[in-house]
């Protein structure tokens, strides 16, 4: 069988990671910027960065409409960091007019955690893996509301009452936090696997 096609968004953000961890875990990477690139992918990596400039770029590039329509239409999608920010139903603390791409029925506040700063590391316990994850947290947003089709994946500082960071609802996945940036690719390796199925079923 052929390797599944997983593209990046490549308007800004941590592409060249994203690309390199999904290479690593045997997808063929490619990166995103045109609709034609897009149509040509069987999933989709948005990756971390500034989801303001992001969300102006896809409308620069003419990619948020048909980002919107495939991943409604069960494209799969992993959005890391700012890529959980557009891949969010609802955005506390953006600007009023922010409009992201849709997939997760959930509610994230952007920066939950502070500034640039305030980044920091943490291990995770995040469902289906034997082993805990070392979580990079940038300017991190966190999940502050779940609709019922969603699967709460991680939560940081204390159990089921602590702060959701990682979810899953279908054939989209998001993080708050960065697992590019850690050499663990393992998160990569279970999106490729949804990928996988998604274009086999």
């Amino acid at each position: 069988m052929t390797r599944p096609v997983v593209g990046v968004l490549a308007l800004q953000g941590d592409v060249r990671e994203h690309l390199a961890a999904l290479e690593a875990v045997g997808a063929r990477a490619v990166p995103v910027r045109r609709v034609a690139e897009l149509e040509a992918v069987d999933g989709l990596v948005i990756p971390g960065g500034e989801s303001t400039a992001m969300a102006r770029l896809a409308n620069v590039f003419e990619l948020a409409a048909p980002l919107r329509a495939a991943i409604a239409g069960g494209l799969p999608a992993y959005g890391s960091c700012a890529g959980m920010i557009m891949l969010a139903a609802r955005v506390l603390d953006g600007r009023a007019d922010h409009e992201g791409f849709g997939g997760l029925d959930i509610t994230v506040r952007r920066n939950a955690f502070g500034r640039q700063v305030d980044s920091f590391e943490a291990d995770l316990r995040m469902a289906g893996f034997a082993e805990p994850l070392r979580a990079v947290f940038i300017r991190a947003p966190a999940v502050e509301q779940v609709g019922p089709g969603v699967e709460v994946l991680a939560r940081i500082g204390g159990g089921p009452a602590g702060t959701i960071v990682a979810v899953r609802q279908g054939d989209v996945l998001a993080t708050s936090f960065h697992p590019e940036l850690t050499g663990d690719l393992r998160v990569h390796a279970s999106f490729v696997t949804i990928v996988e199925q998604r274009r086999t079923a």
